[in-house]
């Protein structure tokens, strides 16, 4: 018989895409502490960036970690974590989590017109 290793409850049990969400919300959390702003925003995870319009951009560039796109038409501003990439640039659940916090203060400073250290004040100390 064959059966989840272990119960649904138990964290070995989510999945990798699911840790991953956990540690940006709990970056955002974190932050939405500093700045309340921060909860009319929707922040996204995707597995990977697309590449309709935005190859062109990204040039020789390296792939990027995440993007924002701004409030407009009734739509709250995105911030958006592209889960592949930042896996794949870290090793382990810490160096994971520091580069998440990371991304969301650079995308997050993007999107209010501030520099990453005025949104976190341990912006790189991680």
């Amino acid at each position: 018989m064959r059966g989840p290793i272990a119960p649904p409850q138990v964290p070995l049990a989510a999945s990798r895409a699911e840790s991953f969400a956990d540690l940006v919300q709990d970056s955002v959390e974190r932050l939405e502490r500093r700045w309340p702003q921060l909860a009319d925003i929707d922040f996204l995870v995707l597995d990977v960036p697309r590449l309709d319009g935005a190859a062109a951009a990204w040039n020789d560039e390296a792939v990027p970690l995440g993007g924002t796109v701004p409030a407009r038409e009734g739509r709250p501003a995105r911030v958006v974590i592209y889960r592949r990439p930042v896996e794949i640039r870290s090793k382990g659940r810490e160096e994971r989590a520091s580069l998440v916090h990371e991304v969301v203060v650079e995308q997050v400073a993007e999107l209010l017109g501030l520099t990453p250290e005025t949104v976190d004040p341990r912006y790189g100390e991680d």
